[in-house]
């Protein structure tokens, strides 16, 4: 069977993947971002390649439509929105999932050809801070080094970060650095302790937002140690004085750490030549995030760690193609090829190579306050692609409404259910990954290509060609490639004019190259593949800038929630959650709650908690946790309405941004929590697919069909009636059992002579072998057998899923571990967890760790 080389579509460390259309999925060896490594969700790409819920045809106002009249639609409202109401009456928002050549036709026709720059992106809720600390910084938006450096350092500082869940990739090239070379150091900076900090030599568990204070006194620290590099500030920094003198005035203890934890982490620094200083969403999605980019950079800068082997700031990418985003000026404030909107020059340059009739002349509306423009009335025909803002943005309920307000709202997916996609007047489908043709740039600046190894399921479309055809039928030349292709050779040849302009982007060298067989090809191609090392910024004088920043006053009262990811899903569960072995890790929205504020509240593991924020709230699951600190909170950002009935923790989050960038502070919501009095608890396997009408549901898919969880405030009349509603069958015949004394209740759904479904009740959260239920539907066990909710003593209960890849339960680790398995690689050697892409071998370790060797007298 044909083997075809590609790029796996989840985050931003672009691994290779070898991938064939029966669904196997290989790590390509010979990719430099990955060398045949996977994490659990590309290992399990293959399970979320069917065609279940896809979106294979247009509809219009919810209904079937050909291909002719959607576009001749959406063509007419955005004419007539732009006729009526001017350009800056209609708006894109648009995706880091979306390939280059489908950024780069999206950028072109919204700034060049409607002539307004309401063109943004969910990449602004990932990277935007980092962005404008880079052009603040070098003057434009350069990442300075390579994956290499990260081994080849002797020190990696990871700030905001986990990046065993978040990059696993990246975490394992690190983790067999550090096997090799046992003197490398790893320093982990996180509010949180995450499956990340079980790789560090030391975990600072700094405050919420303190990022800006430990860097501002590391810096001051420098200059008072004798570390800094004179040489290289003088020749190519400027802003040095001021810089220091903002550092000083800051006390690093306002960072939540102790003079002790700062000064180890201070000598640590500053005695190690060879520092990488990777960060993340911790550091972006802040109300000063940029500030918090700029306090590390500085620190480079002064001490001129930067561009050579081994040494540099680094920002990880959430998502498979922001680079490639921002490189065509994906972004509402940018132009292509890093160029400037506030720039005449600049815009003159790109409508020149565009040929086209007019260009925008000013930054456009950021996410957020394109949405706050979608709810006043101001927007008046919006376009959605490959995104789900009315659950990934802060106030989500609010963006849902303001999305209901627009006059005419297209959304092109993948997928016929979204809870965006539920809001448009127009759906247009898009191929997805395996299906369509075109490039990606991961964190590193390489460029590799996605193929298609599938056939085009329906009437679906590449994102490039719909955005084209639409483009055509409202009257512009310009859009008639052939081939992705065909767009990407004008796109590289474009890029001449960053050079023309001294910017760094500089693809010319591809204009010429044999796209279909294009190799992982790392920008500026040619030449060297680190930056700054001997200056060359690209300021007008040829120099960084050190940006003189201060710490903010960190925020008291309240909870402080901090969103984020979960280790086996991605963003908003449309393609992992197609794959049962994802979902059986982490399998319903949970908040991470210290001990002691669960007892100030009066929660005990596993009850639910409710969540207020200023707009909206949310119901979790209780997962009390030392790993964050009191008064913080964990919950993740991944369920939708499609799965939970209360799990969308961003309509609890407020819409605060950091005011340079723009970025949503998504790791800072300041919230209420209360204990969720439910008067009842239920767990439910099904063959047929549910949706539970209760206050708390959320579903999942399993290895026999689905599960939910879910909770009522009331108890049902009738269980049997309860169970059937929820279990979404009215056929079969129904064994119940109910103890009047426990109030528990149990109810088995038999159709020709096979279980179809499983319900689990009680007063207190279920308590039952919940894969183990999930493996009886279909099968012609006993419903008495059934209904025990445990495995017979010859089939042993696997427990909660620890390891995705090989589906390995926390029961069978726990035997192995009993059984003399007392170390991470011969937990391996007995169960196989841990030995495919490592994402759980920190739990691995936490479980070998917790095991008490018994005694003799035991």
């Amino acid at each position: 069977m044909t083997c075809v080389k590609t790029t796996c579509p989840y985050c931003g460390v672009g691994c290779g993947v070898l991938a064939q259309p029966d669904g196997t999925i290989k790590g390509d060896p010979d990719h430099p971002a990955n060398f045949g490594r996977l994490c659990s969700k590309g290992s399990a790409l293959g399970e979320t390649i069917d065609l279940d819920g896809r979106l294979l045809a247009p509809q219009i106002l919810g209904r079937e439509a050909g291909w002719n009249d959607a576009l001749d639609l959406v063509a007419t409202k955005f004419s007539a929105a732009i006729r009526d109401y001017g350009p800056d009456s209609v708006a894109f928002y648009v995706s880091g999932q979306l390939l280059t050549e489908d950024y780069y036709v999206a950028n072109k026709l919204m700034k060049g050809y409607i002539g307004s720059a309401n063109i943004d992106t969910n990449s602004r809720l990932c990277m935007a801070s980092s962005v404008a600390g880079h052009k603040r910084a070098f003057g434009t938006d350069t990442v300075p080094g390579t994956y290499e450096d990260l081994e080849e350092a002797d020190l990696i500082v990871l700030v905001g970060s986990n990046l065993a869940w978040c990059h696993p990739v990246l975490y394992q090239r690190i983790a067999a650095a550090k096997a090799a070379r046992p003197e490398m150091r790893v320093v982990n900076i996180d509010p949180r302790i995450t499956a990340t900090s079980d790789l560090a030599d030391l975990h600072l568990q700094i405050k919420g937002d303190g990022d800006v204070a430990l860097f501002n006194g590391l810096l001051s620290h420098l200059a008072n140690s004798g570390k800094l590099n004179s040489d290289y500030i003088n020749a190519h920094v400027n802003g040095f004085d001021l810089a220091l003198e903002s550092a000083t005035a800051d006390d690093p203890t306002a960072s939540g750490l102790t003079p002790d934890e700062i000064a180890q982490f201070y000598a640590m620094w500053a005695g190690t030549e060879k520092t990488v200083t990777i960060y993340s969403q911790g550091v972006n999605q802040s109300m000063s995030g940029t500030d918090k980019v700029n306090a590390i950079i500085n620190c480079h800068l002064a001490t001129g760690r930067i561009g050579k082997p081994g040494m540099g700031p680094f920002s990880v990418t959430g998502q498979p193609n922001a680079m490639g985003g921002r490189e065509v000026g994906g972004l509402a404030n940018m132009l292509a090829n890093h160029l400037d909107i506030e720039n005449a020059d600049h815009r003159d340059a790109v409508q020149a190579a565009w040929n086209s009739p007019t260009i925008c002349t000013k930054p456009g509306l950021k996410a957020v306050d394109l949405f706050k423009a979608c709810a006043d009335g101001t927007i008046k025909a919006l376009w959605i692609i490959s995104t789900n803002p009315a659950v990934s943005l802060p106030d989500a309920d609010g963006v849902a409404e303001a999305i209901s307000n627009v006059p005419f709202t297209v959304v092109t997916d993948i997928m016929a259910r979204t809870d965006t996609g539920d809001l448009a007047d127009v759906l247009l489908p898009a191929t997805g990954w395996g299906e369509k043709n075109g490039t990606v740039t991961n964190s590193e600046r390489r460029i590799s290509r996605q193929r298609a190894f599938l056939p085009t399921p329906g009437a679906a479309r590449p994102d490039w060609k719909i955005i084209c055809d639409v483009a055509e039928r409202m009257g512009f030349d310009g859009f008639g490639y052939e081939t992705a292709g065909d767009i990407f050779v004008e796109y590289a040849a474009t890029t001449a004019l960053s050079q023309q302009f001294g910017k760094d982007l500089d693809l010319a060298a591809l204009t010429d190259a044999d796209y279909d067989s294009l190799a992982p090809t790392q920008w500026p191609v040619g030449k060297q593949t680190r930056f700054f090392a001997d200056g060359a910024f690209y300021h007008p004088d040829g120099k960084a800038r050190m940006i003189a920043v201060t710490a903010p006053e960190l925020r008291t009262g309240k909870f402080r929630l901090n969103t984020g990811r979960n280790r086996d899903q991605w963003h908003t569960m449309t393609r992992t959650g197609k794959s049962q072995r994802l979902g059986a890790h982490l399998a319903e929205p949970y908040v991470e709650i210290h001990p002691d504020d669960a007892d100030a509240i009066g929660v005990d593991t596993a009850e639910l908690i409710t969540l207020y924020g200023p707009k909206g709230k949310g119901i979790f699951r209780a997962l009390i946790s030392d790993k964050v600190a009191p008064g913080n909170l964990f919950a993740p950002l991944h369920w939708t309405r499609q799965l939970s009935a209360a799990g969308v923790v961003n309509s609890t989050v407020e819409t605060g941004v950091d005011p340079i960038s723009g970025q949503p502070a998504t790791k800072s919501a300041q919230v209420d929590a209360s204990k969720c009095d439910a008067a009842w608890y239920g767990f439910a396997v099904s063959a047929a697919q549910m949706q539970p009408s209760r206050p708390y549901h959320a579903i999942a898919k399993t290895s026999t069909g689905w599960q939910a969880e879910f909770a009522g405030m009331k108890a049902p009349s009738n269980w049997e009636h309860e169970a059937r509603n929820i279990a979404g069958t009215k056929a079969g015949s129904a064994a119940v059992m109910q103890d009047a004394t426990t109030g528990d209740v149990r109810v088995a759904i038999i159709e020709n002579d096979q279980i179809s479904a499983l319900f689990f009740a009680s007063t207190t959260p279920v308590v039952v072998a919940r894969q183990h239920a999930a493996t009886l539907i279909g099968s012609g066990v006993a419903s008495l057998e059934a209904l025990a909710g445990r495995t017979a003593a010859d089939m042993p209960d696997p427990g909660a899923t620890v390891c995705a890849c090989f589906n390995v339960g926390v029961n069978t680790l726990r035997g192995a571990i009993s059984d003399g398995a007392m170390s991470v690689a011969a937990l391996g050697e007995a169960t196989c967890a841990g030995t495919n892409c490592g994402s759980c071998k920190p739990e691995l370790a936490a479980l070998i760790a917790q095991f008490q060797i018994p005694v003799a007298a035991e």
